[in-house]
């Protein structure tokens, strides 16, 4: 990735030569007045107001990615459904395609993707280039792990269906080995488009004609091109719902027939028909992510579902549907003072649907922006002073790495203004740069994004803390971040918990969930309210944090799994040996003595922890907790669902399925990383569950790619 990140690298297919967008940027790197930060979110690490304040004359908004349209439909978060968004943004941004990478986005054959736009298309181009890439890659890190550790090792760490999947790969992966041994053997390049069609290949299903299409519409050629690379096209199918096999993965789709009646009109029929499919790329269009207002409604008002416009002096104005308008009316709000915000591409009636259009409401828009400039005079800051300010206070770098338990690391990140912003509850999206990665044996080690909820942070010394626990993978690569280290730190994210005053509160914690909470129950002893908390840990090396945990709480349940577990260090607490839902019961009915906060008096339960504590809890409360527990409490949860970009409503990863507390049917979906903290009773663990195995074949032999690639790494 050397352009600009965003829609412009993951939004448009490999197909095209990018080094036209590497080019726009060395032009601009070359300007003396222009930098570019990457990490920094508009609205949270970055408000309107501080920006102003800190010098800036204009605010540009150019937030491309739209929120992607949901389809409703039985089993619509089954595994192997995603959304084109989410397997673009993992495929290029997060570099799963390159062979170096550590990044994990496993798909199986046969593909159905449900849209006609070009998003749909180039997602229909990219999953077929991506099998053979993914497979190929698999084999050859299994091979290599199978010779030194034996293929038994290697194996042990998947289950029933993990295993099945791991042999559909490393078949399909030796055919495809063999087939090239077989091309070169006869001078001809090999034929891989016949091994990816029988094992079903990739459809683009859309509910209308394909002249109907977007994408025919739009680019005709973009058909034309992916049809010669061998991507089927299936015209007036409406998806009714996802069919899933005995492991609760994805296996067909079902579809409605449609036709074109007399009148012309597209009308469903009685027929239906079903499309194999393990994976189900969903490109059914996006909405503009219009985020920012909901968080900055003062700032930003809304027209319809796109923010309103307003001319040279602030005046409401409605621009036209046209991508090229008479006049670009591309302000959204004027100061008194002359300051002014602008808006872009997915964002503006005009210029929303593509990226080309977003390109040229820059082209159509500066003038404005220019023209605002000239009418005021500009700030006494000067360029290269805010530069060097807005370089101190954004750029993030390690501070210094602790291990807290065998497993569990404490990473320190200067990033000043990343921990002014923080509020309890929130966390941030960590990442090391690639430039900066080792390299092993050709992998490079870069890792995934992690979600890092924020432990403590002093915000005087501009510091951020965030506890994780090394469970292989890319959270094991962070123990070797080095002090001084750039990297990046997008945040703080999410929404704050809600932290109330005078309630009872209980928080459950369980491992490194405890890691949250301290935060947070310190903040509402500040607020007035009384903290009970239980620490739940497996084993007792595992606690950490012990003085911190004290301060966040007026009395400590401490609850470890291992015998003889922990002894209070305060005259108020007490200690179970057990299961977190046993010490619950024990707490309860009076088994460990006189209690302060009886749990008859708690007002509000947080739990945090793994999905299946959380599960436990949630179902407990209307059984074996019902006799001890307020009937009106609130009981809310951190959904731990599977996140990538932690942007709010962009690449959908982070989706999970809600459901209604009384009839327990599902009521809609909701992106868990705009707001973590969700009701108990609204949750589906069950498909929580099965969305964070999205990819485990994929991840738990990367875990031991990567334990392999650090242990060569500490022998050098």
């Amino acid at each position: 990735m050397a352009g600009f990140g965003g829609v412009t690298e993951y939004g448009i297919t490999v197909r095209w030569d990018k080094n036209n967008l590497k080019i726009i940027r060395l032009l601009l790197e070359r300007r003396a007045q222009f930098v570019m930060f990457g990490g920094v979110r508009l609205g949270s690490t970055l408000s309107f107001d501080d920006a102003f304040d800190m010098g800036f004359d204009h605010i540009a908004m150019c937030l491309g990615a739209g929120a992607p349209t949901v389809i409703p439909m039985p089993n619509g978060m089954a595994r192997g459904v995603r959304q084109a968004s989410d397997f673009l943004m993992a495929l290029q941004l997060t570099g799963a395609a390159k062979s170096n990478s550590l990044a994990n986005l496993q798909m199986r054959l046969p593909v159905v993707v449900i849209g006609g736009g070009l998003t749909a298309i180039d997602t229909a181009t990219e999953a077929l280039a991506y099998y053979p890439v993914q497979v190929e890659k698999f084999l050859a890190r299994y091979e290599v792990l199978a010779a030194e550790r034996g293929e038994a090792q290697v194996r042990s760490a998947w289950g029933e269906e993990e295993a099945l999947i791991a042999d559909e790969f490393l078949q399909h992966a030796r055919m495809l080995r063999a087939e090239r041994a077989q091309a070169e053997a006869e001078h001809r390049q090999p034929d891989m488009l016949s091994h990816l069609n029988r094992w079903g290949g990739t459809t683009v299903a859309y509910r209308q004609r394909m002249i109907d299409a977007p994408s025919y519409r739009l680019n005709h050629e973009e058909i034309i091109k992916a049809m010669q690379e061998g991507i089927r096209f299936a015209e007036l199918l409406s998806p009714l719902s996802i069919e899933v096999d005995e492991y609760g993965h994805a296996e067909a789709v079902d579809f409605q027939c449609q036709e074109l009646n007399e009148q012309g009109v597209i009308v469903p029929t009685e027929k239906t028909l079903r499309l194999p499919a393990r994976a189900v790329l969903v490109a059914a269009g996006t909405k503009p992510n219009v985020v920012l207002a909901q968080e900055y409604p003062d700032q930003l008002q809304m027209n319809g579902k796109y923010f309103q416009a307003v001319d040279d002096d602030g005046n409401k104005v409605t621009p036209e549907q046209s991508v090229k308008p008479a006049q670009a009316h591309v302000l959204t709000s004027m100061h008194q003072d002359g300051r002014a915000i602008s808006f872009f591409g997915d964002l503006h009636p005009s210029y929303a649907g593509n990226v080309v259009k977003a390109m040229v409401s820059a082209t159509q828009g500066y003038l404005t922006i220019e023209r605002i400039l000239a009418r005021s005079k500009p700030t006494e800051v000067q360029a290269d002073a805010l530069m060097r300010q807005f370089a101190d206070e954004f750029i993030a770098s390690v501070h210094k790495v602790e291990r807290l338990t065998p497993n569990i690391v404490e990473i320190t990140v200067r990033a000043p203004r990343a921990a002014r912003a923080f509020s309890p509850g929130q966390f941030y999206r960590l990442q090391n740069y690639e430039s900066y990665a080792k390299q092993v044996d050709g992998t490079l080690l870069a890792m995934e994004g992690l979600a890092l909820t924020g432990a403590e942070v002093d915000a005087e010394n501009g510091l951020v803390s965030m506890i994780l626990l090394e469970m292989g993978g890319s959270s094991d690569l962070c123990a070797h971040l080095k002090p001084g280290e750039p990297v990046v730190l997008m945040g703080p994210t999410g929404c704050p918990s809600e932290i109330v005053s005078g309630e009872n509160v209980l928080l459950i914690g369980g491992g490194l969930g405890n890691a949250v909470l301290f935060s947070i129950g310190s903040a509402l002893r500040k607020a007035g309210s009384k903290v009970l908390y239980f620490a739940g840990y497996k084993k007792i090396i595992d606690r950490y944090k012990v003085d911190e945990i004290e301060a966040a709480a007026d009395e400590i349940l401490w609850c470890c799994d291992e015998a003889p577990g922990f002894v209070p260090g305060r005259q108020q607490d007490k200690h179970f040996v057990g299961n977190m839902l046993e010490a619950l019961v024990a707490y309860g009915n009076g088994d460990l003595g006189e209690v302060e906060i009886p749990l008859n008096q708690i007002d509000r339960m947080i739990v945090i922890g793994s999905a299946g504590l959380m599960s436990v809890i949630a179902d407990a409360r209307h059984g074996i907790l019902k006799p001890y527990l307020k009937p009106e409490h609130i009981a809310l949860g951190s959904i731990n669902s599977p996140m990538q970009c932690m942007m709010k409503k962009i690449c959908a990863q982070c989706l999970q399925p809600h459901k209604d507390p009384k009839t327990g049917k599902e009521a809609g979906v909701v992106f868990s990383c705009f707001n973590q903290d969700l009701l108990l009773d609204a949750v589906d663990f069950k498909a929580l569950m099965q969305r964070l195995g999205q990819q485990s074949v994929q991840e738990k032999l990367t875990k031991q790619w990567i334990d392999r690639c650090l242990r060569q790494l500490g022998e050098r």
